[in-house]
């Protein structure tokens, strides 16, 4: 598929003037899995928009992290909008979990689009509302939830975000993102398994529904 068609495609919510502005004022980039796109501390400089693939934001302490949302194609990260619109530092990471085709939108052009767009608007409102209930939701988790709670929501997240049955994930990658220990990770793991919320197979892990 073309870079414009796929671009299109990802943005067909927004009006077509606008598309055509942001496909010429924009650039479009390819970044390999794994890639920091943004660390806390950072200035924004350009508004990402995910094209293909999938994009991890979280905030991070040390050797532990707490995932706040993932940015997945036809999205932009609201933390980087808000950063851009305060043109203030950046308070979040972001990382590709797999290949991702990126538009970078400068910030020079944003504020106008903001304005003079409402479908632009709509969409990073729209955005805004959803990142919020996930992060309260994930507060809610972390204030007053038990682990295997939040472990077996997020093992069906990242199902739901990877559009896979089954999870090759290591036990340390799942204690960094939860904020736990590895050790604490393996015996909740176990636990739900033995409890049949869990199974456990060649392929990986997947939660029983």
């Amino acid at each position: 598929m073309g870079d414009q068609t796929l671009a299109r495609r990802a943005l067909g919510a927004l009006d077509g003037q606008l598309i055509g502005a942001m496909l010429e004022r924009g650039r479009q980039v390819s970044v390999p899995g794994g890639a920091e796109l943004l660390s806390e501390g950072a200035y924004v400089k350009e508004l990402p928009i995910v094209l293909d693939g999938l994009v991890r934001v979280y905030i991070g302490h040390e050797e532990k992290e707490l995932l706040l949302y993932y940015i997945q194609p036809a999205e932009s990260c609201v933390m980087s909008f808000s950063a851009v619109l305060g043109r203030s530092p950046s308070r979040i990471n972001a990382v590709t979990e797999r290949e991702t085709r990126l538009l970078l939108l400068p910030e020079s052009e944003v504020r106008g689009w903001l304005r003079d767009h409402p479908s632009f608007a709509e969409l990073m409102f729209r955005l805004y509302h959803e990142r919020y209930e996930d992060m309260l939701h994930t507060v809610e988790q972390v204030a007053f939830g038990d682990l295997p709670t939040r472990l077996v929501e997020h093992l069906e997240r990242l199902m739901a975000v990877n559009g896979t049955e089954w999870l090759d994930i290591r036990h340390s990658r799942l204690a960094q993102e939860l904020g736990s220990a590895r050790e604490v990770i393996t015996r909740t793991l176990r636990k739900l398994e033995r409890d049949g919320r869990l199974e456990v197979g060649p392929m990986g892990m997947r939660v029983r529904r």
